[in-house]
């Protein structure tokens, strides 16, 4: 039975590359590449406990040493977004804010946005507003409210 250990090392390769195909995030690699290890050492004719410890040791050492390296290179890297940009920053209203109405707009660098109120409170025209969120087109902003110092 031990001289057959090498079909059930393939059929690991095969299973590991099916989840590793559906899965696309480098889970199980590093088992496929460890059960290729543990197949030649079954065809060279080693225990199944040695096979064993070869796979794990293998898989193990590849996860701690190579995963860092090729999650830098294959993980996409985030760009800004319009929200990323505008949350938390600061403008001074251009139309008057009123939710009932739906009226309301502020320019920031350089771009006019439609605003409402994240407080649901009236903002005058010149009134410092800090936005809040972005839902769709429409900035959410609350005011700022400075205290003067002495």
């Amino acid at each position: 039975m031990e001289q057959y250990t090498w079909v059930v090392w393939i059929g690991l390769i095969v299973l590991f590359s099916v989840i590793e195909a559906s899965t696309v995030n480098l889970v199980t690699i590093w088992f496929i590449i460890g059960s290729l290890v543990a197949m030649t050492a079954s065809l060279l004719g080693a225990s199944v406990w040695l096979q064993i410890t070869l796979c794990l040791i293998v898989a193990a050492a590849l996860l701690l040493c190579l995963r860092p390296f090729v999650r830098k290179y294959v993980t996409p890297k985030r760009s800004a977004t319009n929200l990323d940009m505008i949350l938390g920053r600061e403008a001074y209203i251009h139309d008057p804010v009123d939710n009932l109405r739906g009226t309301g707009s502020l320019k920031l660098d350089g771009k006019e946005w439609t605003v409402r109120s994240a407080t649901n409170e009236n903002l005058p025209e010149g009134t410092l507003v800090k936005v809040v969120r972005l839902e769709g087109v429409k900035l959410f902003v609350a005011p700022v409210h400075t205290t003067a110092g002495l």
